[in-house]
């Protein structure tokens, strides 16, 4: 991690100009420049009104190359002086996961197409794990951190403010008119929004729980204001009951009481969402509940995914292979489900679209990766004394992330901005339970 203790390396050489020492404003001037390339993107403000958006593929080649040329140079700032917190990633999951990767991309439907996808999820996870290794100190951390949120959300403002036909959704969209008035900020989607806006409310609170007096009460005050006017109900639910969560599972000092704290909600939302579809006991209490049983059509959706993953349950179906493939259009649907479901992007279920994707034991490898040894690693750290505001923003932004996957599909989803960003957090618990932080 930033000032890690235990990696105490040669002391490089020092480049200046003038009194500017080169390498440290490079270094800086990466972690900004990513995290603003992964949350605004290179085609912010989607004109949702024009009905050949969904066609268009200007700037994913050129996303391709920066992400590969960023994660290069992401690796050579710091491989000299943390080469033992990347080579701690070389462990049995991450090994087995990589393994099975390789068989996925060989039996793909189409296996070009799932390795050329993959090849970008790869380069963002090197720079998502070189990112939290580019500051020297948590200072430096806090400092660039707050920088790249505030001009994030600086720039999904303006956009409220001076273009809002392109960051508020119109009636005039293409697809999902009704959700006109919804703010969204750079994000062709308001959920995509409410789920970055309730990730940078914890940034905020961490920032002021370290000391930044202005940066982090005005990113807390700005992300819940968008988030509410973006609409996102299940961000906002989700946020208020994850803050709630992880100052219990901060307070609780048994790791199985801490495991129920974070698992049993994530249970409970997926035997009333996606548990609904196929058992009559669970359909019938989710009916009850005071929410749509449908949870906004996903139910069809979901039918159709658990019936896809019963013939292919092995191997599936490959790595973003199967979502607005030929294979799923071309289906002959009869009356047993809406046909509009042949054109979703995917299934509203990260968990689903694993095992789609993946295969059921691709899925079972995501589940320990992602969901298993975060917590497992939020307790190694937290058993070295109380977690930190570091580790706490970690746990919140964790937790929403496997909570909010039972309704929206980002897992391992390239440079999406709520995996990268989640993914920031996974590996942050990862560097925490291994390595100390310098002020």
């Amino acid at each position: 991690m930033n000032g890690l203790s235990s990696l105490r390396a040669a002391t490089p050489i020092a480049l200046h100009v003038g009194r500017i020492p080169v390498v440290q404003v490079l270094r800086g001037a990466l972690f900004m420049s990513v995290l603003l390339l992964v949350w605004i993107s290179l085609q912010p403000f989607a004109d949702l009104g024009n009905p050949t958006i969904g066609d268009a593929a200007t700037g994913r080649g050129l996303t391709y190359a920066l992400f590969g040329f960023l994660a290069v140079l992401s690796l050579a700032l710091v491989m000299h002086r943390h080469a033992e917190a990347l080579g701690s990633f070389v462990s049995a999951p991450y090994i087995l996961f990589g393994c099975w990767m390789c068989i996925n991309l060989a039996m793909s439907r189409d296996s070009m197409a799932s390795t050329q996808r993959f090849v970008l999820t790869a380069c963002v996870f090197v720079v998502a794990a070189t990112l939290l290794l580019l500051p020297s100190t948590a200072r430096e951390l806090n400092r660039w951190l707050g920088v790249a949120v505030l001009t994030f959300l600086a720039v999904c403002y303006l956009g409220v403010m001076m273009t809002p036909h392109l960051a508020i959704h119109q009636p005039t969209d293409v697809w999902e008119y009704h959700l006109a008035g919804d703010w969204r900020g750079v994000f062709d989607h308001k959920n995509t929004a409410s789920a970055v806006m309730a990730m940078m409310i914890f940034v905020g609170i961490y920032l002021m729980r370290s000391g930044a007096v202005l940066a982090g009460p005005l990113i807390t005050v700005l992300a819940v204001v968008f988030l509410f006017f973006a609409g996102g109900k299940s961000a906002t639910a989700l946020c208020l009951v994850v803050l709630v969560l992880s100052a219990m599972v901060s307070a609780a000092r048994s790791s199985r009481v801490r495991a129920v704290l974070c698992y049993a909600p994530l249970v409970v939302l997926n035997l009333m969402s996606i548990g609904a579809v196929v058992n009559p006991t669970l359909a019938s209490i989710a009916r009850s509940l005071p929410f749509d049983a449908s949870f906004t059509g996903r139910a069809d959706v979901w039918r159709f995914a658990f019936a896809s993953i019963a013939q292919k349950p092995l191997f599936g179906y490959g790595y973003f292979a199967f979502w607005g493939s030929d294979y799923v259009r071309d289906i002959d649907t009869g009356e047993a489900i809406d046909s509009w479901v042949l054109i979703a992007s995917h299934s509203h279920n990260g968990y689903l679209d694993s095992a789609l994707a993946l295969g059921i034991p691709g899925m079972l490898l995501v589940v320990t990766i992602l969901v298993i040894l975060p917590l497992r690693n939020y307790q190694r750290a937290a058993a070295q004394g109380t977690p930190t505001p570091l580790a706490n923003m970690f746990l919140q932004i964790w937790l929403f992330g496997i909570y909010i996957a039972s309704m929206e599909s980002f897992f391992l989803d390239r440079a999406d901005p709520m995996w990268f960003t989640f993914l920031v957090a996974v590996i942050g618990l990862h560097y925490l339970s291994r390595f100390r932080t310098t002020t």
